[in-house]
């Protein structure tokens, strides 16, 4: 049978059942699994020197070299096993490649830590003899079984969203399915191969087949803390909006001052620009800006001990700004094409000129509050208008900020001045000035329509920011 695949890997961890599944692999006239062959400990396995030639010095000069190998081996298609804490210079290579199988085994999170703490208790990680078999109870540590879980679940998250965009498909396959032929036999055929097995090795033996109770000294603890576990993350927030990139254009770095300003939208951008200019009493047009990353990375470069930094707004005050100045008044700056949409298709209740004697404080409030609605929805995706970078989540533009450089310092627009002070003493400036008080633009000021109904639309548009940057409400 001709293989859509030139190699595979078993992304596996400890305690999973993958050296019974590589055995049985092994066993197929065709299949060959060279074992962990990037465990950054050894090659291979623990008593092994070299794989297809080449030894470990080789292998992590350049793991690569051995992925070449593995594919090109003469006979069959060959694979390895990979965790998560394996040379992860070699994730990216066996990700993007559409020619390598990959197997996913998982098993369950508590039974594989039980075992795992169980084989660091005895000194056996393999079975062969259940003559020689040694047992031990062990003690469940709630903290050390936290980070196990995240660190698996971080791995398999990881593993799905890469496999998802790349368009790949996996063979999943459980710990309690490895004992069952069919499915060794059905994923031989997946691999390529055209052998099949009457019965599976019998060389390997479950290790600790007897129940939890008995292998755990503290079991009733450790039931009542797995019972506090969150396991359906009914605490997650869900998130629909689209991920944003760092917006590298739009960053701003000092005349002369090695600040690197990384604006948030509808934020205290002209206030922030202002202060920077006047660092070095530079008019604010002269500010370098329209980066690419190329250029913005040889100016950090050139400006060892730089400082990044951006500036939050609460996200109410930066609500009602992304509006009056994108939706509201009709002119320079503003969204005619997504304003005209939103009077038509999701009747906001604004003026279809700039200024209307009719529109008022209940009028400018009513209008507010309807655009909170609209936020809502566009922020779960459920409208057809894009999430503008004006008013997606500040947690989104932070995280998009990161893939070129995480800010040094997020600073909160109602505590900025004190801050932008030490960040400017530490950038060698003694006697920094105050950034300028907000000019005064809107209609209507904030403050005469917010109430708690304001507040809480606001709360639940943008959860994500108030629950990641703790805000409270705005007055």
């Amino acid at each position: 049978m001709a293989s859509r695949f030139d190699y595979f890997v078993i992304f596996a961890e400890m305690r999973t059942g993958s050296n019974f599944l590589e055995t049985n692999l092994n066993a197929f006239d065709g299949i060959t699994c060279h074992g962990e062959a990037f465990n950054p400990h050894f090659i291979g396995y623990p008593n092994r020197s070299e794989i297809l030639g080449l030894t470990q010095a080789q292998r992590d000069a350049d793991p690569a070299r051995l992925v070449a190998a593995i594919r090109a081996q003469a006979q069959g298609i060959g694979g390895f096993r990979y965790f998560h804490d394996h040379d992860p210079r070699v994730l990216d290579l066996v990700l993007d490649d559409p020619r390598c199988a990959k197997i996913v085994l998982t098993r369950n999170p508590v039974d594989s830590y039980v075992s795992w703490k169980i084989a660091q208790a005895t000194g056996q990680w393999k079975l062969t003899n259940v003559k020689r078999r040694r047992d031990s109870k062990v003690t469940f540590d709630a903290d050390e079984f936290a980070q196990h879980l995240a660190a698996l679940q971080a791995f398999q998250v990881e593993l799905l969203n890469r496999l998802q965009a790349s368009g790949q498909t996996a063979f999943h396959v459980h710990y309690d399915d490895l004992q069952d032929v069919k499915v060794i036999n059905g994923m031989a055929r997946w691999l390529g191969c055209a052998a099949q097995l009457e019965a599976l090795d019998a060389s390997l033996k479950p290790q600790n087949p007897e129940p939890l109770e008995s292998k755990v000294e503290n079991h009733d603890e450790m039931a009542r803390t797995l019972a506090r576990q969150d396991v359906f993350d009914l605490s997650r927030s869900p998130n629909f909006e689209p991920r944003r990139g760092p917006a590298v254009p739009g960053f701003v770095v000092g005349a002369r001052a090695p600040l690197l300003y990384m604006p948030v939208q509808s934020g205290p951008e002209a206030e922030i620009r202002a202060w920077l200019a006047a660092l070095d009493g530079m008019p604010e047009q002269t500010l370098p800006t329209k980066f690419n990353q190329g250029a913005l990375r040889r100016w950090m470069r050139r400006n060892p001990g730089h400082r990044r930094f951006t500036v939050l707004r609460h996200p109410v005050a930066r609500a009602h700004a992304a509006f009056c100045d994108k939706v509201l008044i009709k002119g320079p700056g503003c969204y005619h094409d997504i304003r005209r949409t939103l009077r038509q298709k999701y009747k906001l209740p604004i003026p279809g000129g700039w200024p209307d004697m009719s529109y008022d404080l209940a009028a400018h409030r009513a209008a507010f509050v309807a655009f909170l609605a609209f936020l809502k929805a566009n922020l779960a995706g459920q409208t057809a208008l894009p999430v503008d970078a004006h008013w997606a989540t500040q947690a989104a533009l932070v995280e998009g900020m990161a893939q070129f450089g995480a800010p040094d310092m997020i600073l909160r627009e109602n505590e900025m001045v004190p801050w932008l002070e030490a960040l400017a003493r530490q950038a060698g400036y003694a006697s920094p000035p105050a950034p300028p008080e907000p000019p005064t633009r809107h209609p209507f000021d904030l403050a005469a329509i917010y109430d708690d109904e304001v507040e809480q639309m606001t709360r639940a548009a943008y959860l994500r920011d108030y629950m990641l940057f703790g805000f409270r409400d705005w007055r």
